[in-house]
């Protein structure tokens, strides 16, 4: 399925290297569904243009091929304004790995001789930063969602609580499963990426929320069901997987943001996650803790939440220092 405001990519009959690649992803890597689906979708892309324009498959591609390609996808337009062609880098880049990725398993397969990345060089990136939100912001718009009322907005007030102060990945929230909750609540057990488990603790709002809405959650499970929604913290009676989807609290969260009066480019369940260890290192949380809750693998992967934090140290000195010329 595609994202929200992404078109449907074609669904081409890829070279069975491919659905290998995939599935030694998901059975010897853990890979989750939706890493799974990334690396089929950047896949997807370079195979079509592989077919269209230069007659070949992406299991026989050449080094000559494979520039092409990310020449091609370099000079397409991918936003307007300031921004595109940072957007294009992370693609190139993003891609890339992908392909490297695949022909190193094809290499080890012994279905290649030679891997025709090799000789490809990475485009160079500037540090990006991660979007984030004030503390007010995210105040406003749990106050704004608790403001509708009823069984969905206890619900939208509960994912907020428990997503800013967990900092979930937003699949590992909708798929929480109701084992995961403990009896006082003030623990989940949490199956990230990988299979890695961690426990993350809730705040007291967050606990709170969660019990309030625990109340009304029956109302979110079909009278017939047979397990399938009740399984779920989330449920939702009209999804596949039994549980609220990704893209249906990604639009919450938008429609959430306008009644907030919040840009809603900027507000996005990554964005609360951002947002969780951007504050929490901001009040002094030690590093390899905020780690160990976000469930990232590498320590490197949480230090860039501590240039937004020096940034605005930074901006915070340079307009109310009494020495600084912006305070003057």
């Amino acid at each position: 399925m595609a994202r929200p405001g992404r078109p449907a990519m074609p669904k081409p009959d890829l070279h069975p290297s491919v659905d290998a690649f995939l599935d030694m992803l998901t059975s010897e890597r853990g890979a989750a569904l939706n890493t799974r689906h990334a690396y089929w979708r950047d896949l997807a892309d370079v195979s079509l243009y592989l077919r269209d324009q230069r007659n070949t498959d992406i299991n026989q591609a050449s080094t000559g091929d494979l520039k092409a390609y990310l020449e091609h996808l370099s000079n397409k337009t991918h936003t307007k304004g300031k921004n595109k062609s940072q957007i294009a880098v992370r693609t190139v880049a993003r891609r890339l790995s992908a392909l490297r990725q695949f022909y190193r398993f094809m290499v080890s397969e012994n279905k290649r001789e030679d891997d025709p990345t090799s000789t490809i060089e990475s485009p160079k990136q500037g540090r990006t930063l991660p979007k984030t939100l004030s503390e007010g912001e995210v105040s406003q718009l749990i106050k704004t969602a608790a403001q509708g009322g009823g069984a969905d907005s206890i619900r939208l007030v509960c994912l907020l609580e428990m997503l800013y102060a967990t900092g979930l990945r937003v699949s590992e929230l909708v798929g929480l499963p109701m084992s995961a909750i403990g009896e006082e609540t003030e623990f989940m057990m949490v199956e990230g990426k990988g299979g890695r488990e961690r426990m993350v603790p809730l705040s007291e709002p967050a606990q709170k929320a969660l019990k309030d809405y625990l109340a009304v959650r029956p109302q979110f499970i079909a009278s017939d069901d047979k397990g399938t929604q009740a399984q779920w913290v989330f449920p939702s009676r009209t999804s596949q997987s039994g549980h609220l989807t990704r893209q249906r609290f990604a639009q919450l969260l938008k429609d959430l943001a306008r009644a907030a009066e919040i840009d809603e480019d900027r507000v996005s369940p990554h964005i609360l996650r951002h947002a969780f260890a951007t504050h929490l290192l901001s009040r002094g949380a030690d590093l390899r803790s905020v780690q160990k809750m976000l469930g990232h693998a590498d320590i490197a992967t949480t230090q860039i939440y501590t240039h937004i934090v020096g940034d605005k140290l930074k901006d915070t000195v340079e307009d109310k220092h009494p020495l600084s010329k912006a305070a003057e």
